[in-house]
């Protein structure tokens, strides 16, 4: 149905890239001359002409793994959804401009216009909500992606020695990142076979009431599964803090630096740093 269009486009093609790259380098903010070099947007550009005549042209499976990767070609490049929607309106205007320059259409009769109009129109209707879509879709992924990963960099448990391990902590804990603690604890001490765990808070700006009760808690859950919970880096400020709010640490080592807490855990699994002579 719609061939003719696609037809018409891949015989102007390079008419149509040259006025529609200069069309959109005016619409390009700062933002996206800053992450896109020149070359880049002419080869994308390129792929996105293919991709609309590709639309009518080939089997929908094909289409859409084509569609799908320039989506996530897009995102990774930073294109704001705007930039990627105003860049097909525009090529549609363009290309309708050329078609009625052409004489494409049967201007003799007003109703054979009207009608390869409408189904210009509804061609790329369809093509700007698939392509709305699929970066729509692409999007939530790369974040979620992304978030499952700070969220893992977050609250790393790194295994120093046999049997012992770090947790260094940076910023802030809310409940959704305490979360997190517990759970790369947990299963870190238990993948890595743990024995001593140190929970290091030298990076922790404040510790409050919320903040000391989730790392109680971690501490608690870490002892259940066999592993000695260590808190390591508690500075004067924090230690008046956790005093002043009347929190029982009794059950946890506790050490000003990482050094003495790792000196600690070595001698809880019989082991010392020696210095060699010579």
């Amino acid at each position: 149905m719609y061939k003719d269009f696609a037809n018409f486009i891949r015989s102007n093609r390079e008419d149509l890239l040259v006025e529609w790259m200069k069309e959109m380098e005016q619409q390009a903010d700062s933002r996206i001359s800053d992450i896109v070099t020149e070359i880049m947007c002419e080869e994308t550009s390129h792929e996105f002409i293919d991709l609309i005549i590709s639309n009518v042209t080939e089997a929908g499976i094909t289409f859409n793994e084509k569609l799908d990767d320039f989506a996530e070609k897009v995102v990774l490049l930073g294109w704001p959804v705007h930039f990627v929607t105003s860049g097909l309106r525009i090529f549609g205007l363009l290309v309708y401009k050329a078609i009625r320059n052409e004489a494409f259409f049967v201007k003799k009769e007003e109703e054979a216009e009207n009608d390869a109009y409408y189904r210009f129109e509804s061609w790329l209707s369809s093509m700007y909500n698939k392509i709305v879509t699929a970066y729509a879709d692409t999007w939530e992924k790369t974040v979620s992606i992304q978030k499952l990963a700070l969220q893992e960099l977050s609250a790393p448990l790194l295994p120093i020695f046999d049997h012992i391990s770090v947790m260094p902590l940076i910023g802030t804990i809310d409940t959704e990142r305490a979360r997190q603690i517990m759970e790369n604890l947990l299963m870190g001490v238990v993948k890595h076979r743990s024995e001593v765990v140190l929970i290091d808070i030298t990076g922790v700006p404040v510790v409050d009431t919320m903040v000391a009760h989730h790392i109680i808690q971690a501490s608690e859950a870490v002892r259940l599964v066999g592993c000695q919970p260590m808190l390591v880096g508690i500075r004067p400020e924090i230690a008046q803090t956790i005093v002043n709010l009347g929190i029982e640490l009794d059950k946890i080592i506790t050490t000003n630096t990482l050094k003495k807490g790792m000196e600690r855990a070595l001698a809880l699994t019989n082991r010392e740093i020696v210095e060699k002579e010579g």
